[in-house]
């Protein structure tokens, strides 16, 4: 059996060391290249494209300097649809899972999973299948089971999104205030927008205001 070809990318050495050294452990599968960012990922793998040695799989962490995991997810999975991505992260909120399953990724993993859920969901990856973290396969289903509409539609991140829109931040600020990428930011403020079936940052204020999320002006 030819081997799994896996990258791994993550912004902590130590976490890709400890990764590595399992997957080498194991004979179907073989570490192709690591890198500490989105964008060194996506640097690396267009390298990888001209010499035909693309990877099958990249095990991608979320939270990371200069791009994040949801972004480069979107554009690896954009510019070489061959290639699985796989979510192994800290972080189970679901507008994360959300956003990265958009982006293209097709398992996401908790860093509390055990090794031999790692190898599994790679594998489900490699046969073009899809892998979720038991904990984040029960919160998607329940969502799907009892879908939510209006306010009670947006996750605790897209509230906060909201609030800062009715207080007239703009797509930078929001994304200065809450950590995260002007990209992201902008792709809440799309999302809140569309649930709350609304066409503009205007209509989203009054609406903050009418439930009472921030003070009324004046």
């Amino acid at each position: 059996m030819t081997p799994v070809r896996v990258m791994i990318v993550d912004d902590h050495a130590v976490v890709r060391r400890g990764v590595r050294a399992y997957l080498e452990a194991l004979d179907d599968m073989a570490v192709a290249a690591e890198a500490a960012d989105g964008q060194d990922a996506v640097d690396q793998l267009a390298r990888m494209a001209a010499r035909e040695s693309l990877p099958d799989v990249v095990l991608l962490d979320l939270v990371m300097p200069r791009m994040d995991g949801v972004q480069a997810a979107s554009l690896i999975t954009s510019r070489h649809p061959g290639v699985r991505v796989v979510i192994l992260t800290s972080f189970g909120e679901m507008e994360r899972v959300h956003a990265a399953l958009a982006g293209g990724a097709v398992g996401y993993l908790l860093k509390d999973a055990g090794p031999t859920e790692v190898a599994t969901a790679i594998h489900a990856a490699a046969r073009d299948g899809t892998y979720l973290d038991p904990a984040i396969a029960r919160r998607l289903t329940r969502e799907i089971s009892a879908p939510r509409s209006g306010l009670n539609a947006l996750t605790e991140r897209e509230r906060a999104v909201l609030v800062l829109v009715a207080h007239g931040r703009s797509n930078q600020e929001i994304a200065d205030e809450l950590v995260i990428s002007e990209r992201t930011a902008r792709t809440h403020v799309s999302h809140v927008l569309h649930k709350l079936q609304l066409t503009s940052r205007t209509q989203a204020a009054l609406v903050a205001v009418r439930e009472g999320l921030v003070p009324p002006v004046g």
